[in-house]
Order: structure tokens, then C-alpha cells, then sequence
């Protein structure tokens, strides 16, 4: 059996393609464009083994360009330049993927424009992060832009089936649900450790399983008692101010194999989105947990992810800064796009500066009156809600 049961099998096909309904079913515009052959440049961002390069290949032979794989951190100019040129006046276009995109710098950028402009090559690009702001305004206004998501449970057992029709060995069912679970959305994670476990005996144990991989990796999913049911009991504990609740499935989390990592980055979400600024301070003691444990890693994690636990359940609670937000993004992408006043742009024409005026001054700031933020009142927001007042008095 290859070293690569992931590129074994993978998908040469949109029909053999494994996850991403969202944006590749029969019914969303991105599959009927690429069945007609009608391809935009993309960039698609997700985690690792979500299918990213994969779809730019299909996409790739079924529109019939040539495929070029680039790394954003270590191409070259002279590169891209070279294939352009092999492909000038020539009715085929090349489909040039970089991976990493993120790390593109504007002056690669700059020279990606023109071609985009006349879709003289196709470019898809790939990365663990969201590109958007790493990306200039020039190139996204010419291309469109895809988030993959982790692969569901189904959806990763739909890969396993894939392989052991393919490979000469069975597993029992207490390693099937491991691999599964531990792979954590990841489809190459979990044939890369379905191959490597085949090396060892053709009969795949979770000892074996085990041994390989003694953590899950992060964000995995389950069947049943999912770690995403037991995540949201602890959040929604956290939420509901129960310590020992909360506490418990932190536990359960710590015990079923959940890396730090992912723990500890749910709890600085919560501090933001349901704490707040009704205490300010349970965003700095959460991040000092995921930092902390993310140096120190289990046990001793264990320690500072209940300290963090009994703090954040213990706060005041308020989601006025989550539904600020959330009330201003969907503002901007809704409605119309306000023009900034004049005496707020670079230029400073007209602009009162307030530290002359004792600290405040009444000026416009919005072209129209709008309010996003409404405090609770809650712990310091009242405190901060009184400054607000004095400060315009």
C-alpha cells in the first residue's frame, strides 16, 4: 500500500468530491458555474484537509486548463511571468493554484491584476486563514471568495468506507469511531492515519489507533455524545452561571481527549460574547489561559483551564458588545454605504480635535444617526455607560 492512501483517493470528480455542501451541491451557484465551464477566480480558506486543492484540480480538468501548484511563500515573480508568457496568444488557459495566499505580498499581487482583469489564467487560491484582508481591494473585487468548513462525521465515515473498500484490512468499531472522531474534520488527517495504522497489522485496533495518535486534533466531531454537544453544555453552563456544571464538562471535554487548543479558544469566544465589557477583564484572564496552556499543554493545562472556567462562570454576563457588532456588520453589508464626513477623512478639514476642547466636542461622525450599541448595564458596562454620559455633558 503507497505512503499516500490520500492521494490514492482522491477525488476526480464534483460527484466523488467529499463535503462542502454549502457551496458544491447541485443547487449553489458555484457547482452550475462549474459545470458550465464558466470559472471565476476563487479563494477558498478552511482548515487543513477540507478539500481545497482538491476542488481547484477538478475544477482544473473538467474545465481543461493545465493546473500549476504554487506556494505563496516561496514563488517567484519570474515564475508567474514565464507561464504567462508560454500561454500568450494560445486559445488554453493555465489554472495557477497558490496555496498560502495569505502571505501573497502586494507586489506579486500587482502582477496578478492584469491577468485576472483579462482572464488570461484562472487563479484559485488556498489558505488556513481568511484571506480577505491580506488580499488588496484590486484583487477582490475581481474574484470571489469560499469558506470550507471542518468535515461532518457523515461525512468523514463516507471517506473511511472509501477507503477500506480499497485496502485489504477491517477495523473494529471502537476504532472506527476513534478514527473518526479524532480526525477531527480532517480528511487527510484520518487516511493518513488509517494508512500508517495498516503498516502495523491488517486488523486496525484502537491500541493501535492510540499509540499513533494519542490526542484527538482539535475540532473533531462525533456520532452520538459529540464534543460539539458536550462543548455547548459547557458554554451554555458558563452562560447560566453553574461553576460545578461547567466545571464537569470541562471535565468530560479534558478526559474524552480535546486538545487544549480548542478548549481554550471556545472560553476566550465566550468571554468576548457573553461577558463582555460588564468585565472587562475576563478576556485578558482567557487569553492568558489559551496562551499559557498552549505552552504548557496536559496535565497541568488542566489547572489553569478550571481557574479560567470558575472565573468566567462566576462574571456578570452581558452580549451588548456581541450585538453591537453584530447590528453594525449586518448594517454595512445590508444597506447603503454612508459617506465618511469630511472633517474625518486624512485631509483633518474642518476637524475638531477634542483633546483642545477639554477632552469633548460635539461633531458628526456617522452621516446619519445610528445606534448599534445598547448597554446592559450590566457589572462595568453601567460604569462605562456613566463615563459616556459625563463625557458629553
Amino acid at each position: 500500500m503507497s505512503t499516500n492512501l490520500a492521494n490514492i483517493l482522491r477525488p476526480q470528480t464534483l460527484e466523488e468530491f467529499v463535503g462542502q455542501s454549502h457551496i458544491i451541491s447541485q443547487n449553489k451557484a458555484l457547482y452550475k458555474l462549474i459545470i458550465k465551464q464558466e470559472i471565476p477566480h476563487l479563494f477558498f480558506y478552511g482548515p487543513p484537509g477540507t478539500g481545497k486543492t482538491t476542488l481547484a484540480k477538478i475544477i482544473a480538468k473538467r474545465s481543461g486548463y493545465d493546473f500549476y501548484y504554487m506556494n505563496a511563500t516561496s514563488l517567484k515573480i519570474e515564475q508567474l511571468r514565464e507561464i504567462f508568457k508560454r500561454y500568450d496568444g494560445t486559445l488554453i488557459k493555465p489554472l495557477i493554484f497558490i496555496d498560502e495566499v495569505h502571505r501573497l505580498s502586494k507586489t506579486q499581487q500587482e502582477v496578478l491584476l492584469p491577468i485576472m482583469e483579462n482572464y488570461d489564467a484562472i487563479i484559485i487560491g488556498a489558505s488556513t486563514e481568511n484571506p480577505f484582508f491580506s488580499l488588496t481591494n484590486g484583487i477582490r473585487s475581481r474574484s470571489f471568495i469560499y469558506e470550507f468548513k471542518t468535515l461532518s462525521y457523515d461525512e468523514l465515515e463516507k471517506l473511511l468506507n472509501k477507503a477500506l473498500d480499497v485496502m485489504d484490512i477491517s477495523i473494529d468499531t471502537e476504532a472506527r469511531e476513534y478514527l473518526i472522531v479524532s480526525s477531527s474534520g480532517d480528511g487527510r488527517a484520518l487516511l493518513n492515519l488509517l494508512d500508517f495504522g495498516s503498516k502495523l497489522n491488517d486488523t486496525i485496533t484502537l491500541q493501535i489507533l492510540k499509540e499513533l495518535r494519542m490526542n484527538s486534533m482539535g475540532d473533531g466531531v462525533s456520532s452520538s455524545q459529540s464534543h460539539y454537544d458536550i462543548t455547548s453544555a459547557m458554554i451554555k453552563s458558563l452562560r447560566g452561571s453553574d461553576v460545578d456544571a461547567a466545571l464537569y464538562y470541562l471535565a468530560r471535554l479534558i478526559d474524552g481527549g480535546e486538545s487544549v487548543d480548542f478548549i481554550s479558544r471556545r472560553l476566550v469566544i465566550f468571554a468576548a460574547e457573553d461577558i463582555g465589557n460588564a468585565n472587562p477583564h475576563a478576556l485578558n484572564l482567557a487569553n492568558s489561559t489559551m496562551q499559557s496552556c498552549n505552552k504548557i499543554g496536559f496535565p497541568e493545562s488542566r489547572i489553569i483551564l478550571g481557574q479560567c472556567v470558575i472565573y468566567l462562570a462566576s462574571c456578570p454576563k452581558s452580549n451588548s458588545a456581541y450585538n453591537a457588532i453584530n447590528s453594525a456588520l449586518s448594517y454595512v453589508q445590508n444597506e447603503e454605504v454612508l459617506n465618511i464626513p469630511t472633517h474625518l477623512r486624512d485631509a483633518h478639514i474642518g476637524y475638531k480635535y477634542p483633546h483642545d476642547f477639554g477632552g469633548y466636542v460635539q461633531q458628526q461622525y456617522l452621516e446619519k444617526d445610528i445606534e448599534f450599541y445598547q448597554s446592559k448595564k450590566m457589572g462595568y458596562e453601567k460604569t462605562l455607560t456613566e463615563w459616556l454620559s459625563k463625557i458629553k455633558i
